[in-house]
């Protein structure tokens, strides 16, 4: 941890959990920047899944057996 980092973790732990907690949300908003690009790229990539899977390209997985398998892991 820089020195830096290490200060304003101190500062940071002073704070009353409130304000703790508006820090946190401040910066992880910081990090969700938008990014049109990416987005576009990804509904292009949801639009062809789509496409796939209603030509019977690709098959499907119910959502129960899914998280059932996330489950075990």
């Amino acid at each position: 941890m820089t020195e830096i980092l290490e200060k304003l973790t101190r500062e940071a732990l002073k704070l009353v959990p409130m304000e703790r907690a508006t820090l946190i949300e401040e910066l992880l908003s910081s990090l969700d920047k938008p990014d049109p690009a990416l987005d576009a790229k990804w509904a292009q990539e949801a639009e062809h899944r789509l496409g796939a899977y209603r030509v019977g390209d690709i098959d499907s997985t119910p959502a129960d057996e899914v998280f059932a398998e996330s489950d075990r892991t």
